[in-house]
C-alpha cells in the first residue's frame, strides 16, 4: 500500500515531507522520492530501499529553500522496485506522486504512444502524468476533470505543476486527506504522516480536487467549487511509532494482549453496548491478508457460540462475486488500517445493495471507519 505526501508553505519542505513518508513506513514500501518545487523546474530525488537511503542523497543536495513538494513511498505494482520506476513521475511539466491502480492503463498506454508520447517507466503512473500534460490548459480544474473522466481504477494524487506554485490533489477510491495549518497546508495518505504539523483535517470524498496554497484550499467536484467540513482530530503521535521494536509486525504482535483487553473492556463493563446479531440470518466477514485470520476465528465463534451462519472470504473475491442476501445478513469488515482497497470496495458493494455493516478497525479516521 503506497504513501503520499505533500507540503506547501514557509518552511523548509525537506524535514516535513520525510518526516511524514516515515510516519507511513508502516504501510510498506520498495522505494521512496521526493519532488521539490523550484522556480523554474522540479527537481525529483528518488531511491530504492530505505527511506534512509532517501536522506543519504537529499543530505548531498542543497534543498532546504524550497518551499513546495510532494513525496511518495511506492509498493511496486506496475513495473519492478527500481529507480525508475520510483514515484514522483514526470511528463513534461506535471509531476505526481499517485496512490492506488489504473485498471484501463494498458489501453491509455497504447493511445498515448500511437500519439507520439514516450514513456521511460513500465508503471500506470507515468500514464496519468501523460494524461494530465496533454489535456493541460490554463484551467488546471477543468483539466483534471477531463483526466479523471478517463482514468479507470483508484488514484490519489498529488500534481505540481512547473509554472504554477500550487498543489493539485485529486482522489478516487484511494484514501487522501488534507491538513489545514496556519501559513501552510499539507496532504497525505492518512493523517498519522502529519498529525504532529496540524490537528486540522479535510477528508476528501471520491472525484474532489483540491486547490492547495500556502494561504488557503479551495474544493471542487465536477468543476464547480464546493465547501467542506473541517475536523479537529487529537491523536497520540506515538501511535504509529514502532516503541523500540525493529519491526511493525513484531511490535504488533507483542501488543496483541493489551489491544485485545482494551477493545473487550468497554464491552464487558457494558453488555448492552455490544451490537445484538441475534437479528441476522447470516453473517459475512470480509477481510484481506492476516486480517482474513482473524475472521476466521470470528467465523468459528459465532457459528460455535452464537449458533450462526457465517461465511468468512477474502475481499478481493468478496467484491468481484455476486452475493446473494437477504434483509437479515451482516457485512463485517476487518481492516487494521481501514484503508485496506479490496475491503473497501467489499463494503461499498454491501452498503449499495443495503445491507447492515459493521467495522473492526484500529484507526477511527480511517475511510473504512467513516
Amino acid at each position: 500500500m503506497c504513501g503520499i505526501v505533500g507540503y506547501i508553505g514557509e518552511k523548509s519542505a525537506k524535514e516535513i515531507l520525510v518526516s511524514g513518508l516515515k510516519n507511513l513506513e508502516y504501510r510498506g514500501y520498495d522505494s521512496s522520492g521526493i519532488a521539490f518545487k523550484k522556480s523554474d523546474h522540479v527537481e525529483v530525488i528518488k531511491s530504492v530501499g530505505k527511506i534512509k537511503d532517501l536522506e543519504e542523497k537529499l543530505i548531498k543536495e542543497n534543498l532546504d529553500m524550497y518551499k513546495i513538494g510532494i513525496a511518495h513511498t511506492r509498493w511496486a505494482t506496475h513495473g519492478e522496485a527500481n529507480l525508475v520506476n520510483s514515484h514522483p513521475h514526470t511528463v513534461g511539466k506535471v509531476t505526481i506522486v499517485h496512490n492506488g491502480i489504473i485498471e484501463n492503463a494498458k489501453e491509455l498506454k497504447e493511445e498515448l504512444i500511437s500519439q507520439g508520447v514516450k514513456f521511460i517507466s513500465e508503471t500506470d503512473t507515468e500514464i496519468i502524468a501523460a494524461l494530465i500534460n496533454k489535456y493541460l490548459e490554463s484551467d488546471i480544474i477543468k483539466t483534471l476533470t477531463k483526466v479523471m473522466s478517463i482514468l479507470k481504477g483508484s488514484y490519489a494524487l498529488g500534481i505540481i505543476i512547473e509554472d504554477v506554485d500550487k498543489i493539485y490533489v485529486v482522489k478516487k477510491d484511494s484514501p487522501l486527506v488534507i491538513g489545514i495549518g496556519e501559513g501552510e497546508n499539507f496532504f497525505a495518505s492518512d493523517i498519522t504522516a502529519i498529525n504532529m504539523f496540524t490537528n486540522k483535517f479535510v477528508f476528501l470524498n471520491d472525484y474532489d480536487i483540491a486547490e492547495v496554497t500556502k494561504e488557503n484550499i479551495k474544493f471542487y467536484k465536477d468543476c464547480k467549487k464546493i465547501e467542506k467540513e473541517v475536523n479537529t482530530i487529537n491523536m497520540d503521535v506515538n501511535s504509529k511509532s514502532k516503541n523500540g521494536y525493529p519491526y511493525y509486525m513484531l511490535k504488533e504482535i507483542n501488543e496483541e494482549p493489551i489491544v485485545l483487553e482494551n477493545t473487550l473492556k468497554s464491552y464487558l463493563d457494558d453488555f448492552s453496548s455490544i451490537p445484538d446479531i441475534s437479528k441476522y440470518d447470516e453473517i459475512h466477514i470480509v477481510a484481506c491478508g492476516s486480517a482474513i485470520y482473524a475472521g476466521m476465528i470470528g467465523k468459528t465463534l459465532f457459528e460455535e457460540k452464537a449458533n450462526a451462519k457465517t461465511m468468512c472470504e477474502v475481499a478481493s473475491e468478496y467484491r468481484y462475486k455476486n452475493n446473494i442476501y437477504n434483509n437479515k445478513t451482516l457485512v463485517i469488515l476487518i481492516s487494521q488500517s481501514g484503508e485496506t482497497a479490496d475491503t473497501i470496495a467489499a463494503l461499498k458493494k454491501a452498503k449499495e445493495l443495503g445491507q447492515d455493516t459493521l467495522a473492526i478497525v484500529n484507526v477511527k479516521t480511517s475511510t473504512i471507519a467513516r
